[in-house]
C-alpha cells in the first residue's frame, strides 16, 4: 500500500523567498537531491499544468533514477502542489506533493505532505532523503548575502 509522509520545518527565510526555491531549476537542483546526489533538470515549466523532469544520479555509484510530474497548483509565497512519477517501472504509481508556506514572525512555516510513494521505497527512506533535503534547503534561503 502506498505510503504518505508529513514533514515540518521553521526556516528563518521569508515565505516567498522558500517559494522561489521550490519554483526554479537552478534553486531546486542545489537544495532537492538528498545528500550524495546531484540533480540534473531537463525540463521546467513552474506554472499551473506545466511540468518538470529531472534526475538524481548517485555520486558514489553513477547510477540514476529519472523523475517527473505536473504543478497542479501554485500560489505564490503560500503553496505548491504537484504529481510526482518515476520512470522506474518498478516504483510505479503517481505521488502527490503537497508543500504550504506559512508566514512566522520569524521565518516561514513550511509544511510538505508527500503520498502514494511506492510500495518500494521505504517510508523510512523518503523520510530521510526529504530531512537531507530540507537540511539543504536552509543552507540556500537563510543566508541573507546583500554585497
Amino acid at each position: 500500500m502506498p505510503g504518505t509522509i508529513r514533514l515540518h520545518r521553521v526556516l528563518k527565510a521569508s515565505p516567498e523567498k522558500v517559494y522561489r526555491a521550490f519554483v526554479e531549476p537552478d534553486a531546486l537542483a542545489k537544495w532537492l537531491p538528498p545528500d550524495g546526489f546531484v540533480c540534473t533538470v531537463h525540463a521546467f515549466e513552474a506554472k499551473v499544468g506545466g511540468s518538470f523532469r529531472m534526475s538524481f544520479r548517485n555520486f558514489t555509484t553513477g547510477d540514476s533514477h529519472a523523475f517527473g510530474g505536473t504543478y497542479t497548483e501554485l500560489v505564490r509565497g503560500e503553496r505548491l502542489r504537484y504529481t510526482d512519477r518515476f520512470d522506474d517501472p518498478g516504483l510505479s504509481g503517481e505521488m502527490q506533493v503537497s508543500v504550504v508556506l506559512e508566514k512566522f514572525a520569524v521565518g516561514t512555516g513550511l509544511s510538505i505532505e508527500q503520498a502514494g510513494i511506492p510500495d518500494a521505497i521505504p517510508v523510512e527512506a523518503c523520510c530521510l532523503g526529504w530531512q537531507d533535503s530540507l537540511r539543504n534547503l536552509a543552507r540556500l534561503v537563510e543566508p541573507e548575502i546583500r554585497a
